[in-house]
């Protein structure tokens, strides 16, 4: 016999929302989100690709990025910070697929990989300015 809660995600390939003491008091809503939800893996590698940007130092070479190319000297001389710092950074960019370098002789200059690293900054900013102005400061 199945409860009402595992009614409420069947058919979705959920796990039951069995959590001990609370009750599923909306199953069609719950049905229905169920059914949109990305699976565990998605939400997995989303979560870290979000992690990428609980780094400042990352974050300060995103947002250079998305407005030129830059070589690791010239990122080290803009974050004012020692080249290996910001090579490593720049090396687990790389290897999400975050950014993407070009060689020009001695030289890698990077850049963003595709303009949805671009947005998603903006729209941070954009959120955080907001809610800056609603208290009346700046960002």
């Amino acid at each position: 016999m199945t409860t009402k809660k595992e009614n409420a995600v069947k058919g979705t390939g959920r796990k039951s929302l069995e959590s001990g003491s609370c009750n599923v008091l909306h199953p069609m809503t719950v049905r229905r989100v169920a059914n949109r939800m990305p699976p565990e893996e998605a939400l997995s590698e989303l979560a870290d690709f979000y992690k990428l940007f609980a780094d400042k130092t990352r974050v300060g070479i995103l947002w250079a990025l998305s407005i030129a190319e830059m070589c690791v000297c010239d990122l080290s001389m803009l974050l004012q910070m020692k080249q290996p710092a910001i090579s490593q950074q720049l090396k687990t960019l790389r290897q999400m697929r975050i950014i993407r370098g070009r060689r020009e002789g001695k030289v890698v200059f990077y850049s963003l990989d595709d303009d949805h690293i671009r947005t998603v900054l903006q729209f941070g900013h954009d959120h955080l300015r907001e809610a800056l102005a609603e208290q009346g400061a700046d960002l």
